[in-house]
């Protein structure tokens, strides 16, 4: 594998110019079930799923996909008991210290968000040295959202706007749907075109919320560490067949775009 190599077969029949997703969003449900089918603590199905992260990342590269995010843990997840958030929190630390030399190698962007504050001091410090490391990458944009809500997103938003008109730098006739985009996280990327999420739940969960008012949604039945090539093969195939009309009709989509001097 490599950053820049050319598009390689994926296992179903998409043909080389499909209009494949720039962005794709992952919620990567299903880990502990996983490994509770099989006797096993669900700390065990959490470390199965890293090499499906691996895999997302390999194809991602493969198709030139400019972006994949990542649901790793979501403020909701604080409430899972004590001794399987500090099982992930470790697991997070670990693959930090060993995943950052390969996905700098292969030129992706490493970047997290969420409330940074909930996490130990270690783990926020692995996470600024990742990204500063990898900040002038451009093969792919890795987003890791760790103690993120899509509600504490917009809400952070908001506050970041309210003290820009308490502080005199900003009219709040000027806060328009624009304004509140450029302070969310992901302002610097387009909006997700497929939402995936593995598992066999049909919510987003408080995941981008913001971002994914037209994003496409793709549910399955896998769960995460299961999710394998031929499986996102799929979720691609179908977002290739999809009409997206952003609230335009069929036509409109459908007719020619009309030049300025028409």
């Amino acid at each position: 594998m490599t950053a820049h190599a050319p598009r390689q077969p994926l296992p179903t029949d998409l043909p080389a110019d499909a209009r494949l997703p720039r962005h794709i969003a992952i919620v990567m449900d299903g880990n502990g079930r996983w490994a509770q089918r099989r006797g096993r603590p669900r700390t065990f199905g959490h470390r199965a799923g890293a090499k499906t992260v691996r895999l997302c990342v390999r194809v991602c590269l493969e198709q030139h996909i400019e972006a994949l995010t990542l649901f790793a843990f979501s403020s909701e997840n604080w409430k899972r008991p004590q001794e399987e958030v500090g099982a992930l929190m470790k697991l997070f630390l670990r693959s930090l210290d060993r995943e950052v030399d390969e996905l700098h190698e292969y030129g992706v962007r490493l970047r997290f968000i969420g409330e940074r504050s909930t996490l130990a001091v270690p783990i926020r410090q692995r996470m600024d040295a990742a990204e500063r490391r990898t900040a002038a990458n451009t093969a792919l944009t890795l987003t890791i959202a760790i103690s993120y809500g899509g509600r504490w997103d917009i809400a952070q938003a908001c506050r970041t706007l309210a003290q820009c008109v308490a502080d005199g730098k900003l009219d709040p006739i000027a806060i328009d749907e624009a304004a509140v985009a450029r302070h969310m996280a992901l302002a610097d990327l387009p909006a997700p075109d497929l939402f995936i999420r593995t598992g066999g739940d049909h919510r987003i969960s408080n995941f981008l919320l913001w971002q994914s008012a037209y994003t496409e949604l793709w549910f399955t039945d896998a769960l995460w560490p299961d999710f394998d090539r031929a499986e996102l093969s799929r979720a691609l195939a179908d977002f290739t067949a999809r009409e997206r009309r952003f609230g335009l009709t069929g036509a409109q989509v459908d007719a020619p775009s009309q030049g300025a001097c028409a």
